[in-house]
């Protein structure tokens, strides 16, 4: 059954330019090497450039624990953990309800 997962963060200012190279160097090693993961989106607040969201679709538990346990995921932790302000990573799970994607 697919996991589909958001985390949202928020980065200190002079942490956002950081944190973006982080992801787009992050993302397509994801696309590169993880078959499970059959999307992974990172998008930026527009109305406030420090707020992230993330969005994952994981084939199953099987491809997530891939994902987490990857060195990719230890060195995108590093590069935005020290920038995170109010609070760590929230990660939340859902199960599919409705779409319109085939």
């Amino acid at each position: 059954m697919p996991i589909y997962t958001i985390a949202q963060y928020q980065v200190r200012p002079l942490g956002v330019e950081k944190v973006k190279r982080a992801i787009e160097e992050f993302v397509p090693y994801v696309q590169a090497n993880e078959p499970g993961t059959r999307m992974y989106l990172a998008w930026q607040q527009k109305d406030d450039p420090t707020r992230f969201v993330h969005f994952f679709i994981f084939e199953d538990e099987a491809a997530h624990t891939v994902h987490s346990r990857s060195e990719a995921v230890r060195r995108f932790e590093a590069a935005y953990r020290p920038e995170l302000v109010g609070g760590d990573v929230v990660f939340t799970n859902y199960r599919l309800v409705a779409t319109n994607q085939k």
